[in-house]
């Protein structure tokens, strides 16, 4: 028998895909990080710029992280932060999920992503008029790719990753490829 791999741990997903019946567009990342698994929604880690991407693109204000303050003073409570950001989502027609359901993962990191179970995409697919899948960088994309294309029938535009990790890429300038890859406009509720 064999020891197991240092380090690794075998993680299942843990939370649910955001969506409606009037989903348009389906952005999938590939597995949630250490924090996103913590607070039990999607990109978790403040330094992420997905939030703020999504909502450039939008033309929608930034939804509060746990912890910002409102205008009050009041500390944003977690649950309000993920309700805003759910909002924001469905508003734009967009549904938000991840293109592993379960694997072998060292913290956060994409590169050491073993043992790939995917999610089920066709509960997105089946509910929703989905016309654009967008993969939150490259290790979605080729995960999309390997396990989910041929079950959804859609091909997916690949994005640079909102990811802290992702250097190379000011915000400004993921908004930007972000914005031109997809006409987010179009699909708002």
């Amino acid at each position: 028998m064999t020891a197991p791999d240092e380090g690794y741990q075998h993680i299942e997903h843990g939370f649910e895909p955001v969506f409606d019946e009037r989903s348009r567009v389906l952005v999938l990342g590939s597995f949630p990080s250490v924090l996103s698994r913590a607070n039990a929604f999607y990109y978790g880690n403040p330094q992420n710029r997905f939030w703020r991407v999504m909502a450039a693109c939008l033309g929608a204000p930034v939804p509060p992280n746990e912890g910002d303050s409102l205008a009050s003073g009041e500390p944003v409570t977690l649950d309000a932060s993920i309700a805003a950001k759910r909002a924001m989502l469905l508003s734009g027609g967009v549904a938000l999920w991840d293109v592993i359901e379960s694997c072998d993962i060292k913290g956060s990191s994409d590169a050491s992503i073993k043992n790939v179970v995917p999610a089920h995409a066709e509960r997105i697919t089946g509910a929703a008029p989905i016309e654009v899948v967008v993969c939150n960088g490259g290790t979605a994309g080729r995960l999309y790719k390997r396990y989910l294309q041929e079950r959804t029938g859609l091909p997916a535009i690949v994005l640079p990753s909102t990811s802290p990790a992702n250097a190379a890429w000011r915000l400004e300038r993921l908004v930007e490829r972000w914005s031109e890859a997809v006409d987010w406009q179009a699909f708002s509720i």
